[in-house]
């Protein structure tokens, strides 16, 4: 496996998916993103595999600005998959938002925000 790019609008969940992630199979090369201005140029240098977000309303951004930067760093890599986290409990009109993204073919996979850390790391795994 190659590089993952970790976007999580809490820094502690990142660390725990990163860390999730390198306990899972050490050859993930797991970093985290600072912030969403700064992913796409993370992506880029990491030539990330993949990259994981976690889409929220509480983050100012809608879908459409997720899936811009979905567009940016597919612009610049086009082999790098993307794979969005978002919460079905609370965030239901998102979730459903994000499943019609997946359905569209604009993201390669989406995970609840619910699942367990040994099945997130799995699905990046088949990725």
């Amino acid at each position: 496996m190659g590089s993952v790019v970790v976007d999580m609008q809490s820094a502690l969940l990142a660390d725990a998916i990163a860390t999730a992630l390198k306990r899972f199979d050490s050859d993930f090369h797991a970093r985290q993103s600072e912030s969403q201005e700064k992913t796409g140029k993370l992506c880029t240098y990491a030539q990330a595999d993949i990259l994981l977000m976690e889409v929220t309303t509480y983050a100012l951004w809608s879908l459409d600005e997720w899936m811009k930067l979905r567009n940016e760093v597919k612009t610049q890599n086009s082999n790098c998959k993307v794979v969005l986290v978002v919460d079905e409990n609370t965030e239901q009109k998102l979730a459903d938002g994000v499943r019609q993204a997946k359905g569209d073919g604009r993201i390669e996979r989406f995970i609840y925000g619910s699942v367990s850390e040994t099945y997130l790391s799995a699905v990046i795994d088949t990725l």
